[in-house]
Parts: C-alpha cells; structure tokens; sequence
C-alpha cells in the first residue's frame, strides 16, 4: 500500500510533510483515509504511535513494522511519529494532530524505547499536553517496549501502563520486550528473526480480539 501524508505545518511555516529526506515527518498515515466499508469492517481505528522523537531511530523501524503486520492482517492503521512534533505546549499542530487522529482513535499501540531505565519524558509531554478526556479516557493500548539491552524496557512499560491507568485506560496484558534491538534489525529497516515475527503477529491477533 503506497504511503501518504497528513501535511502538518511548523511553526516556521514550512509544510512538515513534503518527501525531502531532509526535512522530517510530523505525522506519517500509511492509510489515512478509510472507505466506508472499511470503517464497517473494522469500527475501531487503530493508530501506532512511535514513542521517541530521535531521528532515524530503531523504534521508529519498529513502529513502521507493526502498521506493516496489522494492515496484512486488514487492519486499517495510522502512525504518529514525535520527530519534529513540539509537544510541550498545547500548540496549533498537537491541536490538528489530536482532532484528525487521536480522538477517533479506539485503539493505540505504543512502541517505546528505553531511557534511562523508563520510558521517554517527550511521550510523557505528548500525554500530558493533549486532552486528556478526548484523547485517551476509556480507550485500549497494547505496549511493546525496545532496548538494545536484555530487558526490552520491562520498566519502563510499567511505568507508562501506570500512567495509561491513571488516564482510565483498558492496557491489553500483553506487553512484549523486544531486547537487543538493534541485533535484530541488523542495520535493516524491519525485523526478520521468525521467532521475534512469531510472538509481534501473537501480540497483535489477541489486541485485535481485545
């Protein structure tokens, strides 16, 4: 399925969706238009939210990867990632950002990478600047974590569930480390290790059923 963009634009006036390599993406829809019978066929719309903003990041790939899997299983899905997104204060692009994708969102999934024994403080803001009530009350998310280290960022998804909690959130019980990372890209856009496929397309079958 080719890939569109939601043109968002910064504050400098430049459009933050055009195709230069260059410039970065604040909001990636690899399907941002749903026909009607799809809207019929799968009512809950999903989106994946890349939960970093460093550029060219391996969560980045990671997130790119589960739209791929859910959208070969039929599942319409959007993509937030937060490069180039200024989250820390409510601003005009998190305003069109929140309207067109995060509310009509039922369904959120987070990849999330680890720093510093948690989760990133620019996903945190993007929480914390949103509205709350529209944006996430109610709501399901399915959280996968990433590290190049062994744990795959245990803590730092138990500290964002908390946080999902607080915000009246139903967290599916599934939360999958991804340890050693950057390993299993091997400098690669997506993971190929069928061990690792095996458990991602187990995760998203019971999120899809959650």
């Amino acid at each position: 399925m080719a890939q569109t963009r939601l043109s968002l634009h910064n504050e400098t006036g430049g459009s933050a969706g055009c195709s230069d390599k260059n410039t970065v993406s604040v909001l990636y829809s690899l399907n941002n238009s749903y026909t009607s019978d799809e809207t019929k066929m799968h009512p809950d719309i999903y989106t994946v939210i890349s939960g970093t903003n460093r550029p060219g990041s391996n969560t980045l790939k990671v997130a790119k990867q589960y739209v791929h899997l859910l959208e070969d299983k039929g599942i319409p899905t959007r993509f937030v990632t937060l490069e180039g997104l200024d989250v820390n204060h409510r601003n005009d692009q998190l305003i069109q950002l929140e309207k067109e994708v995060l509310i009509p969102t039922r369904k959120f999934i987070f990849i999330v990478p680890e720093y510093n024994g948690s989760f990133p403080g620019v996903l945190k803001a993007l929480i914390d600047n949103t509205n709350i009530e529209k944006v996430w009350w109610g709501k399901k998310a399915l959280l996968t974590g990433v590290s190049t280290g062994r744990a795959g960022n245990l803590r730092g998804m138990e500290h964002l569930t908390g946080v999902l909690h607080y915000l009246k959130m139903n967290v599916h019980h599934n939360k999958l480390p991804i340890s050693v990372v950057n390993k299993l890209l091997k400098g690669e856009e997506d993971i190929e290790d069928s061990a690792t496929l095996k458990v991602i397309g187990d995760q998203l079958d019971e999120f899809i059923r959650f």
